[in-house]
């Protein structure tokens, strides 16, 4: 029986996926934990003014901007050498979803394993942020993946849209609720922010996990019915080697992935040091810091249907072009 593309509610949840992992990218990389992890490892005088900013990790004296910003490489690192591979073991085998759902409950539980995250167990942490990082990273593969097997061609833009509004309509509303228990612990009572700050790190990996299981619950396993045989990991390497054997005779393709590879290095590098640099070397407050942050958020949401907008009316290339150079 042939797969029918454009079901409703399998479109709802891969779109939900979006919701439920993206408070991952919002919560842990861009808001609460960098301003977090400033301040756990940092020692500051009576006056705020920093006097000690590294860190001991494995015995190594590191300095904790570059503690973070290495983790972050080498996890991103760490992806770009297994995710062809394992994407390529994905199609041969046709379990998609087996490999979305693995990477996807790393992410959850090494964000909720964050909790523990205090000055006595930074080596932990620091892994648990990679692990976490890992999952984000590894699961967006598969899931970006599924999207053409589930739409047809002319639906793509208008549902990748949609994806992305839930996702950070879905971020926005953890890191107000976030925000909230750090501002007034007591409230909550959790006694201090610290506390409150190390419980929004749990509350992440709890809503990562819960709207995930929606999103697995719905997405089809193996559409097209694949009956693989023989070593999946050699057979993933045989099937990566037709692509790139393709990938040679396709001019046009080789060169938007050389240009996408370091515009997107370049963004996510944005993305993922700004809250850093704004800390430490512009020295601005975490509460200017987190509002500019919200006010993005709220942007992209709105920014999502329009570019999907320009998209349908004068096409992906000249959409893309006017996204980078208003950038």
């Amino acid at each position: 029986m042939t797969f029918q593309k454009n079901n409703k509610k399998i479109i709802n949840a891969w779109c939900l996926y979006d919701w439920s992992n993206s408070v991952y990218s919002l919560v842990i990389t861009s808001a609460i934990f960098p301003i977090y992890f400033q301040n756990i490892t940092s020692v500051k005088d009576a006056g705020g003014q920093v006097i000690k900013d590294t860190v001991n990790f494995f015995g190594f004296e590191i300095i904790n901007s570059v503690l973070y910003s290495y983790s972050l490489s080498f996890s991103f690192l760490l992806i770009a050498l297994i995710s062809p591979v394992l994407s390529s073991m994905a199609d041969y085998s046709g379990k998609k979803k087996l490999f979305m759902r693995i990477f996807c409950y790393i992410g959850a539980f090494s964000c909720s394993a964050l909790f523990f995250f205090t000055e006595n167990t930074i080596e932990l942490s620091m892994i648990l942020f990679v692990l976490a990082s890992i999952g984000f990273s590894g699961s967006i593969v598969f899931y970006n993946a599924y999207l053409p097997e589930i739409a047809t061609e002319d639906k793509l833009d208008s549902i990748s849209a949609k994806g992305f509004a839930l996702g950070y309509t879905g971020s926005v509303i953890l890191l107000i609720f976030n925000l909230s228990m750090v501002l007034f612990p007591d409230v909550y009572g959790l006694g201090s922010a610290g506390m409150a700050t190390r419980v929004s790190f749990l509350t992440v990996g709890l809503w990562w996990f819960g709207f995930a299981s929606y999103t697995f619950h719905y997405l089809p396993s193996n559409i097209y019915n694949k009956k693989p045989e023989g070593n999946y990991f050699l057979n993933g390497f045989r099937e990566l080697g037709l692509v790139l054997k393709d990938l040679k005779k396709q001019k046009l393709l080789k060169t938007f992935l050389l240009a996408f590879f370091f515009y997107n290095m370049g963004v996510q590098t944005v993305l993922y040091l700004a809250t850093i640099f704004g800390d430490k070397e512009l020295g601005l407050s975490s509460e200017l810091l987190i509002a500019t942050i919200l006010v993005l958020q709220l942007v992209a949401v709105a920014g999502s249907y329009l570019f999907s907008f320009l998209s349908g009316k004068i096409g992906n290339i000249y959409a893309l072009m006017i996204s980078i150079f208003s950038g």
